[in-house]
């Protein structure tokens, strides 16, 4: 199994990616600072490091130096700020991609396999399953169980549904939505996709409150 290590002083940062990175079946391990991240790489063996720029102790930057003197890992480098000298120096300091926040998760996992493809390092597939305490999607197979309980749904129900999951954590526009599960030549308006959530959350029935409502916005799938 390949082990990313992800070192951000921001929780929320670190627990988007991990939630993100496990489902793709990487092992994590987590640090929150350059100081701890360069201990961890001392003591054991990362297949790529996911790095923050700005944190306290030591920053993004001098903790790659570091790290460079005696290992050679997959470094991908966060950052707020996407100026060209930015990126300059995060490369003359030994990182091998760089990636803007905010950052589309799904991309950042993309860039990864990436990596670790050209690296000769295996790269885990993509689980088809997912599950949040008893509710279960099983995207190969289009099935949902609640409970231990098959749930029927229409085949745009299931569309809408599995994309909500797959993108879970983002918020989601209902022009995104139509987009994505109806189509561009979508004749219908708004109000079609609350009534297609309205029946969602009555057929997952105790997990219907991990599809929130984001007003003036659209939708959100949470665990």
């Amino acid at each position: 199994m390949s082990r990313i290590l992800i070192v951000d002083d921001e929780l929320r940062v670190r627990d988007l990616i991990k939630k993100y990175a496990k489902f793709e079946g990487y092992e994590v391990s987590e640090a929150g600072t350059g100081l701890q991240a360069l201990e961890l790489c001392k003591n054991h063996e990362f297949d790529i490091i996911i790095m923050d720029v700005m944190m306290p102790e030591l920053d993004g930057f001098s903790a790659c130096k570091e790290i460079r003197k005696f290992s050679n890992v997959p470094i991908i480098m966060l950052s707020a700020r996407g100026e060209e000298y930015d990126r300059v120096h995060g490369f003359e300091s030994g990182v091998d991609d760089y990636v803007v926040k905010p950052f589309s998760p799904k991309e950042l996992m993309m860039r990864i396999g990436a990596i670790l493809k050209r690296g000769g390092i295996s790269v885990p597939e993509a689980k088809a399953v997912y599950q949040y305490k008893g509710l279960v999607v099983d995207f190969t197979g289009r099935l949902v169980t609640v409970d231990g309980k098959r749930v029927d749904m229409s085949p745009r129900e299931y569309e809408l549904f599995f994309f909500l999951v797959k993108n879970r954590g983002i918020a989601l526009s209902r022009e995104k939505l139509i987009n994505e599960v109806w189509g561009y030549d979508f004749l219908g308006d708004d109000r079609t996709i609350d009534t297609h959530i309205k029946q969602l959350r009555k057929i997952l029935g105790p997990y219907s409150s991990c599809i929130s409502t984001l007003r003036g916005v659209g939708y959100r799938f949470d665990d």
